[in-house]
């Protein structure tokens, strides 16, 4: 019998949904945003993320398609002063149900 580890981003969006105080923000393009989806995420692309208005203080998980971006403006928004932000990874790897 064969045991498969759960992706990083599945876990951490069960995490985001067991929560009330936190964010889950989706860094791609709007285009590729309206293509689909984690349900509940809001989408703040990483050429923008410099202007993002969420509390600095509020838990943020962060992902895009495959991590790269993600990781990105993980990085960003620590330098801007969020202490609670977490790059969760890619929807590619997301098993759970898309929003269009």
């Amino acid at each position: 019998m064969f045991f498969f580890k759960r992706s990083r981003i599945n876990e951490a969006v069960e995490a985001w949904q067991n929560r009330t105080d936190a964010v889950l923000v989706d860094v791609r393009e709007a285009d590729e945003f309206r293509a689909g989806h984690i349900p509940g995420a809001i989408n703040v692309p990483l050429s923008g993320i410099n202007g993002i208005s969420i509390p600095k203080d509020k838990q943020v998980f962060v992902y895009c398609l495959r991590g790269t971006r993600s990781r990105q403006a993980a990085g960003k928004m620590k330098k801007m002063g969020y202490t609670k932000v977490k790059s969760i990874g890619g929807i590619a790897g997301y098993k759970g149900r898309i929003e269009k």
